[in-house]
């Protein structure tokens, strides 16, 4: 579905991205990890278009996509989840999921896209008229995830989402990832929260510096003396 290759990204002259590549198939929950100022919020915004690349090509579903604006990328049925949330706090959790399928011209659609968050997020059909910004920040996170759902992405994309939530709900969070995927949508997670992201992704890719390190499955790496050393503490 999704192929990254030999990306780099530059700074003010600065590489925060150095010849990366990797793939992303259909189905999966693929995980880049890897510790603060490695590059993964710079991958995920450069997919969506935020960003240009210096160098390298990326590719959604056999189509080039890299150095297209931003408007025109998720149009091809893909979307961010950013980190630290960006809901409109004095809007309600209603209008903010709403806003979330301004790419959706069918009422249809929408409807059932709010169905599926439904059915992910029950807590939300009792609270739909609450401004978002009264939110627990773990419930803020969920209302985040579950707009990214609105614009029925083929392709969603997780950037921290376990950033300021308290443990109980990170593992909430996580197994709902899990149930976005059975639902169909592809999962690209960007996680500092290595031992949980390795617990429910198919495959992973360790991003150090700016560059892919290592690959696996989320067994694999979690057994890695590599990751075991510096992302689990073992």
């Amino acid at each position: 579905m999704l192929s990254v290759n030999n990306i780099s990204v530059g700074y003010k002259g600065l590489l925060a991205l150095q010849d990366a590549s990797f793939e992303v198939q259909r189905g999966e929950i693929v995980a880049l990890i890897g510790s603060n100022g490695a590059g993964k919020t710079t991958m995920l915004k450069t997919i969506l278009g935020l960003l240009k690349p210096i160098q390298g090509e990326i590719r959604l579903n056999d189509q080039v996509i890299s150095g297209k604006p931003a408007h025109d990328v998720v149009k091809k049925k893909i979307a961010l989840v950013p980190e630290g949330r960006r809901l409109f706090p004095r809007l309600s959790v209603n209008d903010n999921l709403v806003l979330g399928a301004y790419t959706v011209d069918s009422k249809e659609q929408i409807a059932e896209s709010l169905e599926m968050v439904l059915r992910l997020f029950p807590w939300i059909r009792a609270r739909g008229g609450q401004r978002a910004g009264t939110l627990s920040g773990g419930e803020q996170q969920q209302v985040a995830i579950a707009r990214g759902l609105m614009s029925r992405p083929d392709l969603l994309m997780l950037d921290e989402p376990s950033l300021g939530v308290m443990p109980k709900v990170i593992t909430e969070i996580f197994s709902t990832v899990e149930g976005i995927a059975k639902e169909g949508v592809t999962v690209l997670l960007v996680e500092q929260n290595v031992f949980e992201a390795l617990q429910v992704c198919h495959r992973a890719y360790v991003l150090q510096t700016g560059r892919i390190v290592m690959e696996g499955t989320g067994r694999e790496l979690a057994q890695s003396d590599l990751v075991r050393k510096a992302y689990l503490g073992m």
